[in-house]
Formats: C-alpha cells, sequence, structure tokens
C-alpha cells in the first residue's frame, strides 16, 4: 500500500476510486493508524471533512467515502431502502479490508453511521456522531419530515442558484470563513438529483429508535448548541436510548460542527479513540 499523505498535503489531495461489482466507489484518504472512516452529511460530499482530513492524519488512517449519489460514488439504481447505503460502507470496508473501524459521521453521515452499526457491529470499534439523527422519522415529527421532503423535491427541480445559500444558514451559526463557505457553496451547487433523492428520502423514511438500545459500542455525540436541523433536544434522545455514549454540546455554533468549530471538534475525538 502506497503510504498516506499528511496535513501539508491534503489541500492537494485527489479522490481514490473502487469499483464493486461495475459501481464506482469513491473516497479521500489520508494518513496511517488506526482507520477512522467519515461519513458526509445531505448536499455534500467527502470534500466535507477536508480539515479532519489534514490535522487527524497524524494518528489515523482517515478515510471519507463519498455515499453513493455524491461525489465521485456512482449514483443508486433507483430508489433503495437505508440499509442498502449500509450495504455500501461494509462494501468500502471489506474490499480495503480496513477491519473494525471508528466510524464518524454528520447528520445524515451520523445516521447512516448508526445503521451501519447496528447492521454490521463486528466491524465498528467506536462511533463518532454530529448533528446525528436517528433517521428523520426516528427523530424528527412527521410533519417536519413532510416538509422537508417537499422543499427537497421542490428544489431539486431548480438550479442550485436559486437555493444553494439559504442551505449555508442552516448548516452555520456563524461565519465559518470564506474558504469553507465557498467549499460547501460549491459542493451545494454540485448536487446531483438522481443521487440526492434517493439518498434523503431512504433517510427521511429510517427510524434507527429500536436499534438504538443494543448498540453497545462506545459513542461520542456531538451537537452544536444552535443547530436547528438536528437540535439539542434530537441528541439528548440518542444519547439517552444509547447505553455507552457520551454527549458534548459544543458552543456557539450550529449543525456542522466540525466546520465551525473543527479543533474543538477534533480534540474531542482525539481524547474520546485514546481513551478507548
Amino acid at each position: 500500500m502506497p503510504p498516506r499523505c499528511h496535513t501539508a498535503e491534503v489541500d492537494h489531495l485527489e479522490p481514490e476510486q473502487l469499483d464493486v461489482d461495475g459501481r464506482r466507489m469513491s473516497y479521500r484518504r489520508a494518513g496511517a493508524g488506526d482507520p477512522l472512516v467519515l461519513l458526509h452529511g445531505g448536499w455534500s460530499d467527502s470534500r466535507a471533512w477536508s480539515h479532519q482530513l489534514g490535522s487527524l492524519s497524524d494518528d489515523f488512517d482517515v478515510l471519507a467515502f463519498d455515499v453513493p449519489g455524491c461525489g465521485g460514488s456512482d449514483d443508486p439504481p433507483g430508489p433503495v431502502p437505508f440499509a442498502w447505503y449500509a450495504d455500501a460502507v461494509a462494501d468500502l470496508i471489506d474490499t480495503l479490508d480496513l477491519g473494525p473501524v471508528h466510524l464518524g459521521g454528520l447528520s445524515f453521515g451520523a445516521g447512516l453511521a448508526l445503521a451501519f452499526a447496528q447492521r454490521y457491529p463486528a466491524k465498528v470499534r467506536s462511533l463518532v456522531l454530529a448533528g446525528a439523527y436517528a433517521g428523520w422519522a426516528g427523530s424528527l415529527p412527521a410533519d417536519e419530515v413532510a416538509a422537508r421532503l417537499t422543499r427537497l423535491r421542490g428544489e431539486l427541480a431548480r438550479p442550485p442558484s436559486e437555493w444553494a445559500d439559504a442551505y449555508l444558514a442552516e448548516f452555520f451559526h456563524t461565519d465559518p470563513g470564506p474558504e469553507p463557505t465557498e467549499l460547501f457553496r460549491t459542493m451545494l451547487h454540485s448536487v446531483r438529483p438522481a443521487g440526492t433523492l434517493p439518498m434523503i428520502e431512504a433517510f427521511a423514511a429510517a427510524d434507527l429508535r429500536p436499534g438504538l438500545a443494543g448498540l453497545d459500542r462506545p459513542t461520542l455525540l456531538m451537537v452544536g448548541e444552535h443547530d436547528v436541523r438536528a437540535p439539542l433536544p434530537v441528541a439528548r434522545a440518542i444519547h439517552a436510548a444509547l447505553p455507552d455514549s457520551r454527549l458534548v454540546v459544543v458552543p456557539g455554533v450550529g449543525h456542522d460542527v466540525h466546520v465551525e468549530a473543527p479543533g474543538f471538534f477534533e480534540r474531542e475525538v482525539r481524547a474520546f479513540l485514546a481513551g478507548l
């Protein structure tokens, strides 16, 4: 295996690709050590973890996956259940022979990490979840889920220039700076309807609550103090249901805590994983 790049090189990190049964899977990877697999949220791709690919690569083999339908990964074949995405993560981990991994995620990616751990517990050493949902059906009122789906379907029928910037105010409570803002704007403008709609529809229907009590992997939950997408009561409910979890409220930030407060996020991750 070729040596992985470290912090100074990560700005130029190009995605790597696998072919799994004729399906293209794309990811970015940096560093060496215990494997830490990161799953992005909706309306984004593996570039959302750019800071962590650099900063955590001194201690971990950090891999950020383009979930099917996003970035360089192929779109799903059509409407698929949420478990199909967990199977895709398993394909990636197995093909790369990563063994049990530390698995992290943001928003949709946090829900996907929970679903994966429920479905493949032997492949998971620990969970790091930020802005998490137990699926939209498992964390939000039905009328809120319906409203989000209606909004999404309407937006995907129009150019991103008409709606993308509205999401930035929901992702961030503060100004994260010009580079992160432009990166997330670029990712929003790269959204593919054929990839995003099946992904979010599957997540909207998912209710992961029944499997939480039996999930015994050590879990770090982080939530922004001002998160308007997955607010604090959602995180508290997941924390209460998980038998081995720690909840950290990140002060002064919104939904994408790893972008608004990367130093805080990474210190918590390092301390959590070092204590296992």
